[in-house]
């Protein structure tokens, strides 16, 4: 067999994970989140200053942020089970410490803290966990996009061929949820009127960038005789187009329905689109082409994958514009978006038993065809990840108020502290919104550019194939190569964001 031939069967025929293995690899992105926060907590604990070197800023991030996923896909993932534990712990201790070492004189009875954390004021004009949330949906689609032509890349985390859940396979999604949470519609102000087929119009210039990609991708793949996997989306089909035809009908859609009632054009496309794969040869065309052989002769035979499965993904960003209008009502305080977590792990339990009985007795996921199970999959565990964000956000936020003059960034601002009668319980939290950190994060740096990010992670990928016999590396270079691909990313977005440069001009 050619290279081209063997990289192609190294990723092909694969039938995924657990669900359960999923959510504990997805958890460790939380917990990384909270073990650097309260690293920089206890370093202005020690310092009487926030770290404002920008060089040891972009090394704790990377290597907190970024190094543990790299890791836990190649040489760690064996033990992947255990690794949330361990951080878990980690992030206990911390917090142990900065909880005993706080001043004396902003010692407060714990139950009175959690109280007076319940009334803390929190900016209601940005969510942290939802630019977070984003950021690491990039950045672990940026690391499977390469791992997984390494051996050391379990390949249970690969895109499944036809049905499963692998680590890849929610990366797809997840991207449609993370696009669709900050769409036009969404980020609308309620209460302000305009033209009906606006939003369209805006996406439709939007957009082209996404079709300029997904060209240059395809035209870059065929001259170069790169490996492709053609039963992920088709011969001519890319991921770049499958995003920019969803923006586009999901604008027409939210043009000519109201977007508060979006969840039922997300149903009733998911559950339309299942019931005609299941009564019609639908499923069988997809699977097999017109002729039952697997043929790729017309331009529909050939990309057959990537044009049914733009249903699925529709009906994916449809339900998720509707968590995105609930996640950007009004909820500015500690209390409220409590709250918020508790509906959302109610929706989060529903979403699982769905799946369950979608899996016994429709179909089970597919990330091919984009089924109703793939759907309801991905918006489980899309919610489930941002609870974690969330609750991430809050740990931050009370940790903050035990340590004066603290900050972390992409961290909720305490707008208004809560406000205490006893004399010298205020000095546990800072008062007013906090000042602009002095040096860069790279979460905020990867969010100015992240379409830069994810194509620079593309452009990399390629030149790492065509340089390396990737499937046959050893575990020391495949870790060097992994590290040193995401240190030059995330370091050029870094720099970028240094010197205020945002590389969007539609």
């Amino acid at each position: 067999m050619s290279q081209k031939h063997l990289k192609e069967a190294f990723i092909s025929n694969l039938n995924g994970t657990s669900l359960l293995e999923i959510s504990l690899g997805l958890s460790l992105a939380p917990l990384c989140l909270l073990c650097r926060g309260l690293l920089l907590i206890l370093y202005h604990l020690h310092h009487g200053k926030p770290l404002r070197s920008r060089k040891y800023s972009l090394l704790l991030d990377f290597l907190v942020l970024v190094s543990p996923f790299l890791f836990s896909c190649t040489v760690l993932s064996p033990v992947i089970c255990f690794m949330p534990t361990i951080i878990g712990a980690v992030c206990a201790g911390i917090f142990s410490k900065i909880y005993s070492q706080r001043k004396h004189e902003t010692r407060v009875p714990f139950r009175q803290m959690v109280r007076d954390f319940q009334e803390t004021h929190l900016d209601p004009e940005h969510i942290p966990a939802i630019t977070v949330f984003r950021v690491y949906v990039n950045v672990l689609t940026s690391i499977g996009i390469l791992a997984v032509d390494f051996p050391q890349y379990p390949r249970r985390y690969a895109k499944a061929e036809t049905y499963g859940t692998g680590a890849m396979d929610f990366g797809v999604g997840a991207f449609i949820f993370g696009n669709a949470l900050v769409c036009p519609e969404v980020r609308q102000k309620s209460g302000v009127t305009q033209p009906r087929f606006s939003s369209l119009a805006r996406q439709l210039f939007s957009v082209w960038p996404l079709f300029f990609l997904g060209v240059g991708r395809l035209l870059s793949v065929k001259s170069i005789e790169y490996q492709e996997h053609t039963s992920e989306y088709g011969v001519h089909w890319n991921f770049f187009f499958t995003l920019a035809f969803v923006r586009l009908a999901a604008s027409l859609l939210l043009a000519l329905f109201p977007k508060n009632k979006s969840w039922i054009i997300a149903i009733s496309l998911a559950v339309l689109y299942q019931l005609t794969l299941n009564a019609t040869s639908l499923k069988m065309f997809l699977l097999h082409g017109s002729n039952g052989r697997g043929t790729r002769a017309g331009f529909v035979d050939a990309n057959r994958e990537g044009l049914l499965s733009l249903v699925g993904y529709l009906a994916i960003y449809m339900a998720s514009v509707q968590v995105g209008l609930r996640l950007l009502k009004c909820r500015n305080s500690v209390k409220g978006w409590t709250e918020a977590v508790c509906f959302l792990l109610l929706a989060v339990l529903l979403l699982f038993l769905f799946l369950h009985v979608s899996q016994t007795y429709v179909d089970p996921v597919s990330r091919r065809m984009a089924n109703l199970s793939y759907c309801i999959w991905v918006l489980a565990q899309c919610l489930t990840l941002f609870v974690w964000f969330v609750a991430t956000d809050l740990a931050l936020v009370f940790t903050k108020l035990l340590v004066k003059g603290s900050s972390v960034p992409c961290c909720w601002n305490v707008v208004k502290p809560p406000t205490t009668s006893e004399k010298g319980r205020t000095e546990a939290v800072p008062v007013g919104r906090e000042g602009k950190l002095s040096h860069v994060c790279l979460i905020s740096a990867i969010n100015k550019n992240q379409l830069l990010f994810f194509l620079l992670a593309n452009v990399m990928t390629g030149a790492v194939n065509i340089l390396i016999d990737t499937i046959h590396s050893k575990t020391a270079l495949t870790l060097c190569i992994l590290h040193l691909y995401m240190f030059l990313n995330c370091s050029v977005m870094y720099i970028l964001h240094a010197k205020n440069i945002a590389l969007k001009f539609w």
